[in-house]
């Protein structure tokens, strides 16, 4: 259909700001009208491959009065009132147009803009989710690394479980203070400088680490507590970064791939740490991980800026792609925080009490699995230990597919609205379903399975909840990724302490045993407390609280959330 569309093109040029960007390159104006056929641009590309042949041409109308309108040559079935869908042919398939319609409107005066940028070379804001993949990676290194190190440490220095539940703790005293502290300084001072001091921030407290503790208690409290200040700014100002460089079409992949490195970093971490450990002693982990860090923000400075527009590198053809796919606010940096709007709409409460919803259970499936396995299921720690990887993998996997599978919905027409509903509701029912079965599963193997199985689809959500903040305000993504994250924070520690009592009453849980469990929460340690034997009542009420906060959330989200812009 493409070869028939015969497109009329007016000499003055469109105030579509996608038909301005490419103007001046693809349309040569005459004193009146002039035609061509849009399969004759198609021509004039690359013939390697079937992938540089695809484009999507966008349309607008222009009548007399001024006014301007979306033509009806858009892909067929996609509503009128929707955004229209990226033009990169990385975020959509070839697309077919409906030629008679297109040249049927009346006054249609017609702007074309077939995709060139993408179509083949190395893209910049490739570039940038890269770095914030290896930053999220070097995030959770940094944290599993205390989880096998702590265990060596307390032989050490003679600290008993209360101590290493203080230990761990301290991070977090940290964490929670710079979460919403990070998301407002990256909204206003831009995401690059915000993510690129944090990564140093924690990467020079973790190097730190072993000549803290030789200095006493106290100053690794300190040390581990700067390195959550560090780490609490991550989220958001990741988030507050992405939201000027992804278009919407690629926002789902960009975010799980981005957030897959916290589960490549803990299964890289557990799996490389106790080597480092036996082969040079505990202090080389921090030495070894920390040092990354500072190579890592190195490369940053060199090589990212806060926005396409601050950044020299990016080529103008991708400069005007991500600008025209993107809010016009965006781009800009956010001016005083409208706290009173943000809290007043129900879409961001949505997001806020869904993140703690979710965090609930994720945080009590990473922190208490090691002690589930083993006993529970009855595994030695080697094996408890190799199968705690297991999950991370499964999440890792699982959360680039869920953001193809986003992309590729929205791409072929779907409203965000839906597919971050159908994203969140997955990666809420999914868990649900899985853990409901753990009471019934009676060997080691099913168990184990259930555990992968729900983590897998909980890695939906990179593709709804996480996606979401960039969704509904762009300008004050930091912001609310903030907000969320300290829910989801907060419901790590709770969560865990709560699991703790519940074990507790069930019999099998020493106090010291539980609050270095509670420390360790949102820690994602693996090396969580040891859980006692005989705890099936227990543990069937530590699933039921999360099956039903899972099932509150996904209520939650169908009824409040929503994929359209609701700030500028």
């Amino acid at each position: 259909m493409l070869d028939r569309a015969l497109l009329r093109l007016e000499s003055a040029a469109s105030t579509s700001p996608r038909c301005q960007a490419m103007h001046g390159t693809l349309i040569r104006p005459r004193r009146q009208l002039w035609a061509f056929r849009a399969v004759q641009l198609l021509n004039q590309l690359p013939r390697g491959s079937v992938r540089q042949r695809r484009s999507r041409v966008m349309c607008f109308t222009h009548r007399p009065d001024g006014s301007s309108a979306r033509s009806k040559s858009r892909l067929k079935g996609s509503p009128a009132d929707k955004s229209p869908p990226p033009v990169d042919s990385l975020a959509s398939a070839t697309s077919s147009f409906d030629a008679d319609a297109l040249l049927a409107e009346e006054h249609l005066v017609a702007a074309v803009q077939p995709l060139i940028d993408g179509l083949s070379g190395w893209r910049k804001r490739w570039t940038v989710v890269g770095m914030c993949f290896v930053a999220f990676v070097l995030c959770n290194l940094d944290r599993v690394n205390m989880s096998i190190a702590i265990l060596p440490m307390a032989q050490q220095y003679g600290w008993g479980a209360a101590t290493m539940g203080l230990v761990q703790s301290s991070f977090f005293w940290g964490y929670l203070l710079t979460q919403v502290a990070g998301g407002v300084l990256a909204d206003k001072l831009g995401g690059k400088s915000v993510l690129g001091l944090g990564v140093l921030w924690w990467s020079l407290a973790t190097a730190a680490t072993p000549a803290a503790a030789a200095c006493g208690l106290p100053t690794l409290l300190a040390a581990r507590a700067l390195m959550g200040v560090g780490e609490g700014v991550a989220m958001p100002a990741m988030n507050a970064l992405l939201a000027k460089w992804v278009p919407t079409g690629e926002r789902g992949r960009s975010l799980a791939l981005v957030y897959s490195g916290m589960f490549t970093g803990s299964v890289l971490g557990l799996a490389a740490s106790p080597h480092i450990l036996s082969s040079f002693g505990w202090p080389s982990v921090f030495y070894s991980f920390g040092s990354l860090g500072v190579i890592w923000y190195l490369i940053w400075q060199q090589q990212v800026a806060s926005s396409p527009a601050e950044d020299p590198r990016v080529t103008p053809e991708e400069r005007a792609f991500i600008t025209s796919n993107l809010p016009p606010s965006s781009q800009e940096r956010a001016g005083p925080i409208p706290w009173g709007a943000l809290l007043s709409r129900r879409e961001v409460w949505a997001i806020i009490l869904c993140h703690f919803c979710h965090n609930w259970g994720l945080f009590i499936l990473l922190t208490w699995m090691p002690a589930y396995y083993s006993q529970v299921l009855g595994l030695n720690l080697l094996q408890s230990g190799l199968v705690s990887v297991l999950p991370w993998l499964a999440m890792a996997l699982m959360a680039n597919v869920a953001g193809a599978l986003a992309d590729g919905m929205v791409a072929r027409g779907v409203g965000v609205t839906t597919v971050r509903k159908v994203m969140q509701s997955i990666g809420f029912l999914g868990p649900a379903l899985f853990l409901s079965q753990l009471g019934s599963v009676g060997s080691a193997a099913g168990a184990v399975a259930c555990m992968v199985g729900a983590q897998g689809l909980d890695a939906f959500s990179q593709a709804g909840l996480y996606a979401n903040h960039q969704d509904i305000g762009p300008r004050y993504a930091g912001v609310l990724l903030g907000l969320s994250n300290t829910a989801g924070v907060l419901a790590g520690v709770v969560g865990s302490l709560v699991t703790g009592h519940l074990l507790q009453a069930a019999g099998g849980c020493a106090s010291g045993a539980t609050a270095a469990a509670g420390a360790a929460a949102a820690e994602g340690a693996v090396g969580a407390a040891a859980v006692g034997a005989g705890l099936g009542a227990g543990w069937g009420q530590v699933w039921g609280v999360a099956v039903a906060l899972y099932l509150v959330g996904t209520l939650i989200w169908l009824t409040m959330s929503t994929g359209e812009r609701i700030f500028d």
